[in-house]
């Protein structure tokens, strides 16, 4: 495998109710360090699946994930060693609503990565700042508004150094309004060079910033290129029928 490919996924298969819904029908991926991977689809298309099988939040029924150079879909792996390099960002920010935002932020540091209180908090200082929320280090999970807990969640993510970030949806719980103060944090992420795996319905983030677009329907992949291959010259059906319907 070349240095350079971060992620491999090999015949990727996800069955429920005995084999009867194949959520996931045999997809083949690489993922170069420094790409951001953009997942489009309708509804039940396989892409959140797909995702949260990369850190076997979803364990799939077969297939090879080898991440980093190892099959973490082998057993016996110690998936949570590789969790930690594995960011993962949600449509519900998932922060623990007893803590404040810093201690949300330096929790995971302290405790995975054996950091100092110190160097933890000042990381995460350093990080609020970048998202514009320094001010809000000692507040609530409550006391913020959708898209402050979402960039919050984010840097939350990025304290524990991870060498990929995944993000299923981020913005779709978000009031309009708030979407875009979300996908400017996303989008500096992608310049700064993070590899990234994007599930959203945000086509312009899609063309914007994907370095590859993928389109899912029924657990497989359809098509696969550029924002211009796939916005500009789609070859299939039944991705000129998905974008006519988003666009």
């Amino acid at each position: 495998m070349s240095d350079n490919i971060l992620i491999k996924v090999n015949d990727l298969k996800k069955h429920y109710r005995e084999g009867t819904i194949h959520a996931l029908d045999g997809v083949d991926m690489e993922i170069s360090r420094g790409e951001v991977i953009v997942i489009i689809g309708p509804s039940g298309s396989g892409k959140s699946t797909f995702l949260r099988s990369l850190n076997l939040l979803e364990l799939p029924t077969s297939g090879e994930i080898i991440f980093d150079g190892e099959d973490i879909n082998a057993p016996h792996v110690n998936i949570n060693k590789h969790r930690q390099k594995m960011g993962m960002v949600f449509q519900h920010f998932n922060l623990f609503p007893n803590m404040t935002v810093l201690r949300n932020m330096t929790l995971g540091p302290q405790k995975l990565l054996h950091k100092s209180k110190e160097d933890a908090e000042k990381k995460a200082r350093e990080l609020l700042e970048r998202v514009g929320l320094s001010d809000r280090a000692d507040a609530y999970p409550s006391q913020l508004s959708g898209g402050q807990k979402q960039r919050i969640a984010i840097v939350r993510a990025l304290c524990m150094e991870p060498d990929v970030m995944l993000f299923d949806e981020p913005t779709s719980a978000l009031d309009p309004e708030m979407v875009g103060e979300v996908l400017d944090v996303m989008k500096e992420l992608a310049h700064e060079g993070m590899t990234m795996v994007v599930v959203t319905h945000e086509m312009g983030f899609a063309r914007e910033v994907g370095s590859r677009v993928v389109f899912m329907d029924g657990g497989k992949i359809i098509e696969e290129g550029t924002p211009a291959d796939i916005f500009d010259h789609p070859k299939s059906d039944r991705l000129k029928n998905f974008l006519a319907k988003v666009l």
